[in-house]
């Protein structure tokens, strides 16, 4: 059974409010208010001096389990929303990976399942480390991108993409944060799924809220559990009103999902779950023992959950 020996997180300093943000974005007056108001944004964090190698390694560094071990680590994942592109010469995992010290291990990124990439990277890394056959051996995965300007800083009508970003080492057999179970479907539907899809765009808004509760229920059922049984869901922080719409499909308390993330840092990629992994474990919100959920849904359309023992 894997385990997820350590998660931390990198969030920038540099705080912007969505009326700030409106600037580069282009945003309207009345495109704001409807970030603010309806989907429950108030900042988001952007580091403008930071290129991408610099938020690996930022979230990588403050592993404290890393230190001293780095000769265990035999693959390390970058969780991508967005896939890379440029000179192979130039690539930010690489010299990520050579600034951790760990140019041993094999490295590679993960992108076909969009924002639900990193729940299919720690599934991943537990499949890699039990082939290897080798219980002191670790995986590293690595998630958060760089929201440039003529790519992604924004998706029209849902959220503004932050800057955060998050590592999570990964091992076999740990004492804590066992992998209990983990889902995920695509609807092929919406592969040509963008922020002026039209039609496709509506359709897909229309199918959401249902999409997520099927996959969150399929999660929790291979867990043998129910929803009762979760403590807390650590989501993808796109905006409030998709998760109170998913509370009130499942009959779920509001306050057993993690949402203190969405007005402060925005949509970050990959990383959200994990981010809200550190904040929720600092704040006190798992306990020895508890079953929560990480959940995450990339467009395209993948749908992913995986469920998790502290």
């Amino acid at each position: 059974m894997a385990s997820l020996v350590e998660v931390a997180a990198y969030v920038p300093d540099t705080s912007v409010t969505v009326e700030e943000a409106a600037v580069p974005l282009g945003l309207s007056p009345q495109e704001q208010r409807r970030y603010r108001r309806f989907l429950g944004l108030d900042r988001v964090r952007w580091d403008p001096a930071a290129h991408q190698v610099d938020l690996l390694c930022a979230a990588a560094g403050a592993l404290e389990s890393l230190r001293g071990n780095e000769h265990r680590v035999r693959f390390v994942l970058h969780a991508r929303t967005i896939e890379p592109t440029g000179p192979y010469s130039v690539n930010p995992l690489h010299q990520a990976v050579g600034k951790l010290g760990l140019g041993h291990a094999t490295a590679f990124g993960v992108s076909q399942h969009a924002c639900a990439s990193g729940l299919l990277a720690v599934d991943l890394a537990a499949r890699l480390l039990a082939a290897q056959g080798d219980p002191s051996a670790l995986a590293l995965v690595l998630t958060g991108e760089k929201t440039y300007r003529h790519v992604a800083r924004f998706m029209l009508a849902a959220t503004i993409m932050g800057e955060s970003s998050a590592a999570c080492l990964v091992g076999l057999d740990g004492p804590r944060d066992r992998l209990v179970a983990y889902a995920s479907r695509t609807d092929g539907r919406f592969h040509e799924l963008t922020a002026v899809s039209g039609e496709v765009a509506t359709a897909f808004g229309e199918q959401y809220p249902a999409g997520l509760a099927a996959i969150i229920t399929e999660a929790v059922d291979a867990a043998g559990l129910t929803l009762d049984d979760l403590a807390l869901i650590l989501p993808h922080n796109v905006n409030r009103v998709s998760w109170t719409r998913l509370c009130n499909q499942l009959g779920l308390p509001f306050d057993r999902v993690w949402l203190d993330n969405i007005p402060r840092t925005g949509h970050c990629f990959c990383a959200d779950t994990f981010v809200n992994h550190t904040d929720a474990t600092a704040a006190g919100r798992l306990r020895p023992g508890d079953h929560y959920l990480m959940v995450s849904v990339g467009l395209g359309a993948t749908f992913s959950a995986m469920v998790l023992q502290h």
